[in-house]
């Protein structure tokens, strides 16, 4: 059994939509109310698994912030815009510089820089699939221009 299979086995992941594999390890008890009035879990947390070739596509989380915390691995390409697409930020998470916050809102995809990369992300207020979005389910029409196409 190779590594990547022994960290699936092991942390029990399952594939995620956006690419990659995932298992949710907490979902806050505690219920807080966003400004849009939706309720939602304090925080969530998960692990996720990108390993080489595979990348986690072009989405964003509406109304909560996502931290992204380097855990083991090769070190991680984080790409954030601004919800326009503009501002590109490009990021390298190691364990010299493990955590990023990627604001409300604001576009995001990731790849690892070698076979792996196996970090945590931590949602506030809590993750729930009614707030997410990839960029890949939008019209061409309605999409904005995002570098790095083929992470669509």
């Amino acid at each position: 059994m190779n590594t990547l299979e022994q960290l699936i086995k092991q942390h029990q992941l399952q594939p995620h939509p956006e690419g990659g594999w995932f298992r949710e390890l907490h979902r806050g008890d505690l219920q807080v109310q966003r400004g849009d009035g939706a309720r939602r879990s304090g925080l969530t947390a998960i692990l996720f698994l990108l390993p080489e070739q595979a990348f986690s596509c072009w989405h964003r989380v509406l109304g909560a912030d996502e931290a992204w915390t380097q855990i083991a691995g090769d070190p991680l390409e984080l790409l954030q815009c601004r919800p326009n697409g503009e501002d590109l930020l490009k990021l390298r998470l190691s364990t010299e510089a493990p955590l990023h916050v990627v604001p409300a809102d604001h576009w995001q995809a990731a790849r690892s820089t070698g076979r792996y990369s196996l970090v945590s992300c931590c949602v506030g207020p809590g993750f729930d699939f009614a707030d997410f979005e990839m960029l890949r389910q939008r019209p061409l029409e309605d999409r904005p221009a995002l570098a790095h196409p083929e992470l669509i």
